[in-house]
């Protein structure tokens, strides 16, 4: 497997194309974000078509939270824009951020209430007409509708996962975010939550995820990048690639930081 130059990994823009030649749903151009005298990122450019699933791989340190916080709202980058659909990250926050869904490290779940309580509070705080009907719906999704009267505080590692993505999706999000979501989890649950997120990925969701988990990574994605040292050095299709190749790739890089 050859390594793709930064500057190959998409077609120059305007007219903005991707893979398929039509407009993307997400685009993001130039992308910097610097800390003091640190560049976390140095110049992300990157276009999604809808309903695709991204898996961006790389070591501590890369970038690939800064840049999924960036898309998230949670970060203002340096330099670079953000566009989805047709709202610009800076011109049109609110419109932005009610197509969003994110999964991070802190699950934004309230300890004290129980399963179905914490969905209901979420649904209301977004102005989901008929709350409860949309939580009930969610917790089917994730297999929990039998824990719905469960504290929260009560329930596995995995379970609180899917709920956290089910929080994730209370207000019917198109781009969902998910921030190394196999942290922790024993094989069962992250087998679990593979298929929940194939299955979310099939409703022609689109799914952007960062992880240190190569095998789930490639398992759930239709295409596959590595970060390093704030740069997208490499993006491929994921029908493209050979696996072995590309974790021979992605370990070199490792080896270089």
């Amino acid at each position: 497997m050859r390594l793709r130059p930064k500057n190959t990994c998409r077609t120059k823009r305007k007219p903005k194309t991707s893979v398929s030649d039509q407009p993307p749903f997400l685009s993001i151009s130039g992308l910097r974000k610097s800390y003091g005298g640190r560049e976390a990122l140095r110049g992300i450019d990157l276009d999604l078509q809808r309903g695709e699933f991204l898996c961006l791989f790389g070591p501590n340190g890369a970038g690939k939270s800064t840049l999924l916080k960036i898309v998230a709202t949670l970060l203002r980058p340096s330099a670079g824009q953000v566009n989805l659909l047709d709202y610009d990250l800076q011109e049109h926050p609110e419109q932005y951020r009610a197509q969003l869904g994110m999964v991070s490290h802190q699950s934004f779940v309230y300890q004290d209430l129980s399963v179905l309580e914490n969905l209901e509070f979420y649904a209301a705080l977004y102005g989901v007409k008929q709350p409860r009907e949309r939580s009930l719906e969610l917790l089917e999704q994730v297999n929990l509708l039998d824990c719905c009267d469960m504290l929260a505080a009560n329930l596995s590692r995995g379970m609180q996962q899917r709920l956290t993505i089910a929080r994730a999706l209370v207000n019917d999000p198109t781009l969902l975010l998910l921030d190394e979501p196999y942290t922790g989890l024993d094989e069962h649950a992250a087998s679990v939550l593979r298929d929940q997120l194939q299955l979310l990925h099939s409703r022609k969701r689109t799914i952007i995820m960062v992880t240190h988990n190569l095998r789930r990574g490639m398992e759930s994605a239709t295409r596959l990048g590595i970060l390093t040292r704030g740069e997208l050095v490499y993006l491929e299709p994921k029908k493209n690639i050979d696996q072995a190749g590309f974790e021979k790739l992605y370990f070199q890089h490792l080896e270089t930081v």
